[in-house]
This record gives structure tokens, C-alpha cells and sequence, in this order.
């Protein structure tokens, strides 16, 4: 079941306030970066995020995006933007950087 363009853009609406959050689509599902980092993706209705030494102490459920895939932590609350803003710059920081 792909994701629908309401909810990418409720995601869009949450996290905008962050700055540089991007969402890219990518087979019927979207991926999220934030100052060009991926850190995680829309996949199904549900916002994933990577796993990372950063993000462990936030308690949040692993999931899997789809079959075949590592898991990833379910960001369900994004009503909170002040916690969702927290998680999302904890998981930033233990992603390594891009390679050139």
C-alpha cells in the first residue's frame, strides 16, 4: 500500500518548521532529509527513521518499512514538534556523513 499524498504533505506541514527538511519520492513512498541527510521515510502511512546510537533512548518502536528491509523506529507522534524535532536532530547527528 503506497503512501498518499495527504499524509507526505501532513508530514511536510509537521516537520517544515525544522528548515531544510526534503521529502523525495522513491517507488510510491517517500524519503526524508534533513540538510540533505537521509535519515528515514514515509512508508505506508507511517514516518521510519534510521536507527542510530543517537535515537535509542527515545524508546521508539522498530518497524519494518518493507519486506527485506533492516528496521527502522516508528516516529508517531508528530504533533509534538518540539520531541519530533528532538529525535529527528538526535538521529542526524549518529548518521554518518555522505560520501563524496
Amino acid at each position: 500500500m503506497a503512501t498518499s499524498k495527504e499524509f507526505k504533505e501532513y508530514v511536510a506541514e509537521k516537520l517544515g518548521p525544522m528548515g531544510e527538511i526534503s521529502i523525495r519520492p522513491m517507488m510510491g513512498e517517500f524519503l526524508l532529509y534533513f540538510n540533505g541527510k537521509l535519515f528515514g521515510g514515509i512508508y505506508d502511512g507511517r514516518v521510519l527513521i534510521k536507527v542510530a546510537s543517537t535515537n535509542e533512548k527515545f524508546g521508539l518502536q522498530k518497524e519494518i518499512p518493507y519486506a527485506g528491509a533492516k528496521p527502522m523506529l516508528r516516529l508517531a507522534d508528530l504533533e509534538n514538534f518540539l520531541f519530533a524535532r528532538e529525535i529527528v536532530l538526535a538521529t542526524c547527528e549518529g548518521l554518518p556523513d555522505k560520501k563524496k
